[in-house]
């Protein structure tokens, strides 16, 4: 009789076989726990399904997916920044592609000693800005509070909203050789991170999606909603007022202020779109201003008031520190929440945590010894070889830790003459640290495996049934062996963190029922600062548009006639000289080193690749109201006008370069003409276009027609203004003085000419907040009024140097009225909340 196999035992037997063939080549690291296989080299239980899954992929499929999860970052936009880097700062976020793999009860084990944690850094700061039991019991040393700089004299006996100091507590945790999590450090101050784990979720599902749902990957959603809860009940209006604050565009971690932002449904603020009056603060909307009620603070505490934390701070709103103390606003987290995530405090959180908590911690955290008091400086110095030096307060130490933390074997005699100098004489500001082998994940590198340290960071919130954990967390891995690595800023990945459930998870959203969406269309007001952005953004998008018309029609004319463009010439070259598009020592140059200055210098204001620079950087501000679609526009803008000349470059070449970024320009106006809901923002964006197209209209209409132009220079102003098809298809005859202006300043029905433009103004200006009812006009509505009413008084003919310099000023002057009205607030304005935005 023929044998029977058993088919699940043959289909194990071949899973056993293709794991092992892909640990075949895996070395873990000797004297440290990894996370992928046991001592023996079998691998872990909870991580076999994932490898038996690559292994039935392939090399070549393997690679394609996480290419994919590449691709998704880089079309999401997702960033950070590295400061001090002289190409910009911006990198693609750098994902390690394989999860971090947790199973259920170890996960259970650390969710415990998490929240046990968040309350006992809780109690602490109760107890440091209320009653101060214990530095009067000598339990902390007054000197480790008073001379941190994070702890806030002014936040004493106020009473948080909600009464709790932190919304959201965090905690860096690595695992030592013997298989134990440590805690290496607390984050109360804003801990960063959720939202870049978001991400990787997002990207590393599409990777590989029927994976993440075969396995019960625990889903990141129910933590959020839980953060977005708490945050909203303490609004007191109740109309769910709550403003992410972040120091700006700057920040190594704006994308993910902005991200968080739009996924939580919250504003995205600066200090600027701030002010308090009568101790509540307002968001300076187009709408006039605006309570907020509650604030999730993503800026230090030092920075957030200058009148009575730090004066030198331009990031901040002056006055909110007395806004929390009378109650005006919820700040989460609190101000001064910081005090505890010091490396000085570590040294006595396990005793402090039985006086508080009444327990031991059940996450011990790592080793750490002050300097501030004899003893344990006296330790530091005897085993300074075997321990790392920080500063014990999160600022660096001149002299001694300038550049943060340090292996004391690790320094040579003269620094270590300065470090131990340092110790004696100013011991308060370091402390000594035991230096623990972080533990080692799988990373997929060159289609293998290869260990490499991490650091995990899982976030806790405070809700309305108690705190939550996230199934999760923010991985760090180092791209080295080294575990002194693992930062962002340093060089290190990201890596998604599978928690694995035993059953099914059920499927948590932030979106509510299908039955219970209110129907809106608003979506709330829009900040003055945003505003302006947008107003700008279409300014510099059409300068950049007009110039690259100027560009192509003037390469165009050099290469198309024998004389290089007749009498059209000299003045498309004064029109680039005056916009301060090409550089002086050019005057006598051939004309085409003047188009190939404007595509590519970066010293001149007026040139192609500092208007892009200027484009993109006001985007940048209000990424989180684009589309990614229209940021990777102007990224990709931006790339293309960072391109090097060709060598040699002539006509042709700089005609193409041109064409091709006027393609990419249209792509963008495509988007947001078609993409872009039509309330405030677009408004604006739209706005700063108009505005900006009318003034070039005038500009090219004063430089190519004089009293008796040419044929050839009228044509020139219907390739600038697009209107050469229309124009043919009306007259069949050659380009004439009176309708050629016609065509491009009276008609209006021409989306170029400036009557057009002018009508679209005031348009705009009708619908905006402000402009209704039976109060006088405001000055931007009577300056449209008199432009529009000269754009009917006059015909074509009479429209001279002088007229058209006249109706250029006035553009100007409504620029500057509509910025004083919406973005500067000389006088307020008011509408309902929800009105636009």
């Amino acid at each position: 009789m023929p044998v029977r196999t058993d088919p699940q035992a043959r289909t194990r037997r071949f899973e056993e076989a293709a794991v092992e063939a892909l640990l075949a080549q895996y070395k873990p690291l000797p004297g440290v726990h990894d996370e992928l296989v046991d001592g023996e080299g079998r691998p872990r239980a909870h991580w076999t399904s994932l490898l038996a899954a690559l292994a039935e992929m392939g090399v070549e499929e393997v690679n394609r997916r996480f290419r994919a999860a590449d691709r998704h970052l880089y079309r999401s936009g997702v960033f950070y920044r590295v400061y001090d880097d002289p190409n910009g700062g911006e990198r693609p976020w750098p994902i390690s592609h394989l999860p971090l793999v947790i199973d259920a009860t170890e996960w259970r084990a650390l969710e415990r000693g998490l929240i046990q944690r968040a309350q006992m850094m809780e109690g602490l700061l109760s107890d440091l800005y209320g009653e101060g039991r214990l530095v009067a019991s000598g339990a902390l040393p007054a000197a480790a509070v008073a001379g941190n700089p994070d702890f806030l004299r002014p936040m004493v006996g106020v009473d948080p909203h909600g009464g709790s100091f932190l919304k959201i507590y965090a905690a860096d945790i690595g695992r030592g050789p013997d298989g134990n999590w440590w805690v290496l450090s607390d984050r109360t101050q804003s801990p960063s991170g959720a939202g870049y784990a978001l991400e990787n979720r997002i990207a590393i599902a599409r990777a590989l999606p029927d994976l993440a749902r075969s396995l019960n990957v625990m889903r990141l959603a129910s933590y959020f909603q839980g953060l977005r809860a708490g945050l909203t009940r303490l609004d007191r209006s109740g109309e769910g007022r709550v403003g992410l604050l972040t120091p700006g565009p700057l920040n190594e971690t704006y994308f993910e202020h902005a991200y968080l932002a739009r996924y939580l449904g919250f504003v995205l603020l600066e200090g600027d779109d701030l002010t308090v009056r009568d101790n509540i603060v307002y968001v300076r909307t187009v709408a006039g201003l605006k309570r907020v009620d509650v604030l999730l603070r993503r800026l230090d505490a030092d920075y957030a008031d200058p009148l009575e934390l730090n004066p030198s701070s331009r990031l901040g709103v002056p006055g909110l520190m007395q806004a929390i103390r009378a109650g005006g606003v919820a700040m989460a987290n609190a101000l001064g929440a910081g005090v505890v995530e010091a490396p000085a405090m570590m040294g006595f959180l396990p005793r402090l945590g039985r006086q508080v908590l009444g327990e031991a911690p059940i996450l011990p955290n790592v080793a750490t010894w002050w300097c501030g008091q004899p003893a344990e400086r006296e330790r530091v110095l005897d085993s300074l070889d075997d321990l790392v030096l920080s500063p014990a307060f999160r600022r660096p130490v001149p002299g001694a830790l300038e550049d943060g933390p340090v292996i004391g074997a690790d320094l040579d005699p003269l620094r270590r003459a300065a470090v131990e100098h340092a110790i004696r004489t100013r011991g308060v500001d370091i402390v000594g640290q035991e230096a623990v082998r972080l533990s080692t994940m799988p990373v997929w590198s060159n289609g293998r495996l290869e260990p490499r340290p991490f650091i995990l960071r899982i976030f806790v919130a405070a809700t309305e049934s108690g705190w939550t954990v996230m199934p999760g967390g923010f991985c760090r891995v180092s791209d080295s062996l080294d575990a002194r690595a693992v930062s962002m800023q340093g060089g290190g990945r990201s890596a998604d963190v599978w928690v694995l459930d035993a059953a099914p998870v059920e499927q948590t959203t932030l979106l509510p029922a299908p039955d219970a969406v209110e129907v809106k269309r608003q979506t709330g007001p829009l900040p003055s600062r945003a505003a302006d952005n947008f107003f700008w953004l279409g300014r510099y998008v059409e300068r950049a548009e007009c110039t690259l018309r100027l560009l192509r029609t003037l390469a165009g004319r050099l290469s198309s006639t024998a004389d290089g463009g007749g009498g059209s010439v000299p003045a498309l070259l004064d029109l680039l000289q005056s916009w301060g598009a090409v550089p002086d020592e050019l005057t006598r140059a051939r004309p085409i080193r003047h188009v190939l200055a404007a595509l590519t210098r970066r010293d001149r204001p007026g040139a192609l690749p500092n208007l892009i620079d200027n484009a993109r950087h006001t985007a940048s501000v209000i990424r989180d109201r684009l589309s990614p679609d229209a940021w990777r526009t102007l990224a990709d803008l931006g790339l293309m006008m960072a391109e090097p000349a060709p060598p040699g470059s002539a006509e042709p070449d700089a005609y193409e370069r041109a064409d091709r970024a006027l393609r990419a320009l249209a792509a963008f106006s495509g988007l947001a003409s078609e993409n872009m809901n039509r309330l405030a923002g677009w408004r604006f964006l739209d706005l700063g276009r108009r505005i900006e197209r009318a003034i070039a209209v005038c500009r090219f209409a004063r430089a190519l027609v004089g009293e008796t132009p040419s044929a050839s220079t009228l044509d020139v102003l219907l390739e600038l203004c697009d209107s050469q098809i229309t124009y043919r298809s009306r007259y069949v005859m050659v380009e004439s003085r009176a309708p050629v202006l016609d065509l491009v300043l009276l008609d209006p029905v021409n989306p170029r000419s400036l009557a057009f433009q002018i009508a679209a103004i005031s348009d705009h200006l009708d619908v905006l907040p402000g402009h209704a009812g039976d109060a006088l006009p405001p000055p931007e509505e009577r300056l449209v009024a008199r432009l529009s009413a000269t754009m009917k008084a006059f015909d074509a003919v009479e429209f001279d140097d002088a007229r058209l310099g006249q109706i250029e000023s006035r553009l100007m002057e409504l620029s500057n009225e509509v910025a004083e009205r919406y973005f500067i607030h000389r006088q307020p304005v008011e509408t309902p909340w929800d009105l636009l935005a």
